[in-house]
């Protein structure tokens, strides 16, 4: 019942695995690593397999890119495991059936994450192509697999334990990310970081790492398990019912009182007089009503995560190691980056999945309207989030701690930030627009927004380890002004006569002027797909 007879698992692998996605998207990761392979391969006539540096360079890369795509694609497959069935009006049917929770989350677990196993396993002929170049042992494949896999089982059951606390994939998906990609990166730091150990990478990769992460697994299993014992209340069709009150009274640590700042910045009250006549009553509704219906715990455990990751990170890098204050900055450009998307991603979606977008469309709201409104209310939310994070970058210019000399580079900071909430805001509207379904139009933006801003600085770094010194290497560099990592390190900052990054400034500007033209784009795209769709109606 738990494994071979499931019906849970049955009928999810069935529907997923003979999707035609699972086929292009199995194509394109193997198409991926194997370029990227075909691109790192030794250019030498010879090689000296007794300094085999290229080889081993090569493995590892493989290994480490393989891992951050697996790690990414985690939480795409698990997250809307148990939402989704909400959002398919199935969840009440679901727990009325004689399943136990246990074989329920088990099953949904499983069905997760075989296409990432296949994913994996597939990409295993290619590195074995690279074993020939020495560097590496089969012994080091099998522990790097071996630990690949353990880890992005707990990520996945990390990504199914969120999608049982939530009612929308849009939350657990956030939720997923905020928690994984931590988790991801401190793993790419200890396997670079043990890389010198020789036999003790290898302990560690097939005991410390795969008994660690069952422990989590098995303690997040029974947490989600209990969670579907304990269902919240159901009403007609397996929606929920929520009740900001109820929920501020029970909740654990943060809690918002939306009367009070600065909750009312990105959570204002309830209406409770009439519109005034100049009122936007598009961007009014999605304030006061449309953002939260679904209740406060994404946002409070959002706040509580971000924060919580903040101090450490705003300790080391703006005051004890204050030439690493871009690395603060590229921490609130990721996490603007994962959070931004989700307050729009829904805005026009959501309107098709209740059936009023047509309805919206004949009312007397012009188009300009509507998306202004959806736009700002999103913006609103996730800039205010993010410049909670911002106050400790103002808190440095202002304490004598080494920064006055280079107030120009922080605003600098700030206006990249400003530039991208915008634009991670503009795209997940203009997803919202395209596409039918909140969770498609949330991952389209995701694939997007990565692409656009760590794509740069990714083939950068690829062409720095591999071409150093070739003319590609040099085109490449102006790619990063599309993103804003790229800008934000581009930006000279002298500390005490240490210097952090360069003069690049035309790759700033660059930046700036990538930002207005991508973001003005998509909206005109927008209102003219509005307005036609509009006179349509009329």
């Amino acid at each position: 019942m738990y494994v071979f007879e499931n019906p849970v698992l049955q009928r999810e692998l069935l529907s997923n695995l003979r999707q035609t996605r699972a086929f292009l998207l199995l194509f394109a990761y193997i198409a991926l690593l194997g370029f990227i392979v075909l691109l790192a391969w030794p250019q030498e006539q010879r090689l000296d397999m007794v300094q085999a540096a290229a080889g081993g360079r090569l493995v590892n890369l493989f290994f480490l890119g393989q891992y951050v795509l697996v790690s990414l694609l985690a939480p795409s497959f698990a997250a809307g495991a148990i939402t989704g069935e909400k959002e398919r009006k199935s969840y009440e049917m679901l727990m009325a059936s004689p399943l136990r929770p246990g074989a329920i989350v088990l099953g949904k677990v499983f069905a997760s994450l075989v296409p990432l196993g296949l994913l994996m396993i597939c990409s295993l002929p290619i590195v074995m192509l690279c074993l020939p170049l020495g560097g590496v042992s089969p012994y080091e494949v099998f522990a790097a697999y071996f630990a690949m896999i353990s880890a992005v089982c707990l990520f996945g059951m990390i990504s199914l334990w969120a999608s049982s606390f939530f009612r929308r994939t849009s939350a657990s998906l956030v939720v997923s990310y905020l928690l994984i990609l931590p988790l991801a990166l401190v793993g790419v730091f200890m396997w670079n970081q043990l890389s010198q150990l020789g036999g003790a990478r290898l302990l560690v990769a097939v005991t410390v790492v795969p008994i660690t992460c069952l422990m989590l697994s098995f303690l997040l299993w029974i947490a989600a398990c209990r969670r579907l014992l304990v269902s919240a209340d159901l009403g007609s069709e397996g929606k929920e019912v929520v009740d900001l009150e109820t929920e501020a009274q029970e909740a654990i640590g943060l809690y918002l009182k939306r009367d009070e700042f600065p909750d009312r910045l990105f959570a204002p009250p309830k209406r409770t007089t009439f519109l005034d006549d100049r009122t936007n009553p598009i961007y009014d509704k999605e304030m006061r009503s449309e953002i939260f219906s679904q209740g406060t715990l994404m946002l409070r455990l959002v706040i509580q995560v971000s924060m919580l990751l903040a101090l450490p990170i705003m300790a080391v890098c703006l005051y004890i190691h204050r030439i690493w204050a871009p690395w603060y900055i590229s921490y609130v450009l990721l996490f603007n980056m994962l959070v931004g998307p989700v307050f729009s991603a829904g805005s026009v979606t959501s309107e098709r999945e209740r059936q009023t977008l047509d309805l919206l469309l004949t009312t007397l709201v012009t188009p300009s309207q509507m998306l202004w409104g959806k736009l700002l209310s999103g913006l609103r939310v996730s800039s205010v989030l993010t410049s909670f994070l911002l106050w400790p970058v103002l808190l440095a210019c202002v304490m004598p701690v080494g920064y006055w000399g280079s107030l120009s580079t922080m605003l600098g900071y700030l206006l990249i930030v400003v530039l991208t909430c915008v634009t991670t805001a503009v795209t997940a509207l203009f997803c919202s627009t395209i596409f039918q379904k909140t969770s498609t139009s949330l991952t389209t933006t995701y694939l997007v927004t990565v692409s656009l801003f760590t794509g740069p600085v990714a083939i950068g770094f690829f062409a720095d380890t591999f071409f150093p010194s070739s003319q590609g290497a040099t085109v490449v560099q102006f790619c990063g002004m599309l993103s804003p990592f790229a800008a934000t390190f581009a930006l000279p900052l002298e500390i005490h006569d240490e210097v952090q990054g360069g003069v690049a400034l035309p790759l700033f500007f660059g930046f700036i002027a990538w930002s207005a033209v991508w973001n003005s784009t998509l909206f005109v795209l927008m209102t003219r797909l509005f307005e036609a769709r509009w006179r349509v109606s009329q």
